[in-house]
């Protein structure tokens, strides 16, 4: 048994250079299968082979299961790797594969489709002894009986579609009179986004924290945890940071989720890598389980700082009948590490995603600091695909260190183009309550109900120079601008300030 010698990648963006890199560092060659929007992007130039497999549509392109199919063939690729998102739950996209002699970097079709639905892994999970959220995930569907297991378990209470996640299909009842449209508006939501309207009810938990364990299982049937990461602060059921080690756990909490993530794990007979999520309760000290997701996570990097631990190399090496690359009794945690995820969208209009060229990005070269990318300066945002930009991560000895660390990163982060929400983390990162660990899943809208950028007079005058600057140079790097005698000269309104509003440029 050996690595695949060749990998094709069924994705885009950060992932997609991230599973390059480490690809190009074991020496296996990479097809980027990419879409026709995507064909200047650092992935495809990063990449051994490009193939485009269909126009900017996700559904013509990085969903479509026969061109990625016909790809392989065309480029003799081995094995494919998803990614997240996409095809990398999909139990029928793994299946395909696996008849088509392509290896799948991820679990069984089996393990995805019986984590894939909510309600069956409830009860499966129920039946390991592994602890679930009081609720309802009986068959019977109809009003009047999910009205009535409501009540029963006691307000408030969470409506969760089966098929779900990311927050969509989810409400949140606090009054009885508000079961009924919020029922309507979950089942409708659901139908939409996964083509299956059923719901399970659940106990709302006081005092929430999101809390989930990275698991990895090989093709000898040993799964082993690389221990948790804290993904508390969401906005709309959203992650917008997440660390590791979680500063509300004890030895002892850490020790028995662990233990929890280890046993769901095993008792779907996991391969690969997945996360066990659960949510704490800060308030009663007990956990619960609330789903897996059985592909890596966006949140990785995390996991990789404070254990040492490549998680892509795992993949490969399990998914081609490899043990781990290391002994599982030397595992442990050391330092803490936080990511931030930097997107294309506007915090003062709700968080809208937005578009357009990235004219300059640029970040600290700093040791601690890891950032992951798919975007460089002269690339686009498009309306096509999700707006993240970057994950900035920080590690260091210590949770203050860290964020420390992650702080300066963020002021020396220069983003001209697309609104954004750099402002953002910085305020997020630098708040006291974050900074405490007291934290629940309300933070952002307890804390952040509004966002407003603070503009001052002098900054404004620095953006109006600064678009003279980059007008005039036409792609010299930042670095280059600075330095240029000519920003006396060029400086003025050469670009509208209404271009400019809610950009962040250099400190």
């Amino acid at each position: 048994m050996s690595l695949p010698e060749s990998v094709l990648i069924a994705n885009r963006g950060e992932i997609a250079v991230r599973v390059i890199k480490t690809c190009q560092r074991l020496g296996i060659r990479t097809i980027a299968a990419h879409s026709s929007a995507d064909r200047n992007t650092p992935a495809v130039r990063m990449a051994t082979q490009a193939v485009e497999i269909g126009p900017a549509d996700s559904r013509s392109s990085y969903l479509n299961v026969d061109q990625i199919i016909a790809a392989c063939k065309k480029t003799q690729a081995g094995a494919v790797h998803p990614g997240y998102g996409f095809l990398s739950e999909n139990a029928d996209f793994a299946e395909r594969l696996e008849r088509e002699g392509i290896t799948f970097i991820g679990p069984t079709p089996a393990t995805i489709r019986s984590m894939g639905d909510k309600i069956s892994s409830r009860k499966l999970m129920q039946e390991k002894g592994v602890p679930v959220v009081p609720g309802y995930n009986g068959e019977d569907q109809g009003l009047e009986t999910l009205r009535r297991e409501a009540m029963r378990i006691g307000l408030p209470v969470l409506i969760k579609a089966s098929a779900g996640g990311g927050g969509r299909g989810m409400r949140l009842v606090e009054r009885e009179s508000d079961f009924e449209p919020m029922l309507a508006a979950a089942k409708r939501e659901a139908l939409g986004a996964f083509g299956d309207d059923r719901v399970f009810v659940e106990k709302y938990v006081s005092a929430p924290r999101h809390i989930e364990i990275q698991v990895l299982g090989d093709a000898s049937g040993n799964v082993v945890s690389l221990f948790e990461r804290e993904c508390s602060l969401q906005r709309r059921h959203q992650k917008i940071l997440e660390e590791s080690p979680s500063p509300a756990l004890t030895p002892e909490l850490r020790m028995q989720i662990a233990k929890a993530g280890v046993l769901a794990a095993e008792a779907v007979r996991y391969t690969n890598a997945g996360t066990v999520e659960f949510i704490y309760s800060d308030v009663e000290k007990t956990f619960y389980f609330l789903e897996m997701n059985t592909r890596l996570q966006v949140e990785h990097p995390v996991t990789e700082l404070v254990t040492g631990i490549d998680l892509v190399e795992q993949q490969l090496r399990i998914a081609a009948g490899l043990p781990f690359s290391f002994n599982p009794g030397d595992l442990k945690q050391t330092g803490h590490a936080v990511e931030v995820r930097l997107y294309a969208e506007d915090p003062e209009r709700n968080f809208m995603p937005a578009t357009g060229m990235v004219h300059l990005f640029e970040t600290p070269t700093i040791p601690g600091i890891r950032i992951d990318s798919g975007i460089e300066s002269g690339d686009e945002v498009t309306i096509h695909y999700d707006p993240m930009i970057a994950k900035i991560i920080a590690h260091a000895k210590t949770r203050d260190e860290a964020l420390d660390l992650l702080g300066r990163a963020l002021e020396q982060t220069v983003l001209f183009g697309p609104n954004n929400n750099l402002d953002f983390l910085r305020a997020i990162v630098k708040h006291p309550v974050f900074r405490s660990g007291k934290i629940t899943t309300a933070f952002l809208a307890e804390q952040f109900p509004a966002f407003k950028r603070q503009v001052t007079p002098d900054t404004l005058e620095l953006a109006r120079a600064a678009a003279g600057v980059l007008h005039y140079i036409g792609g010299k790097r930042f670095s280059e601008a600075r330095e240029s005698p000519t920003v006396a000269s060029t400086g003025g309104d050469l670009m509208p300030w209404e271009q400019l509003e809610g950009f962040r440029l250099w400190n």
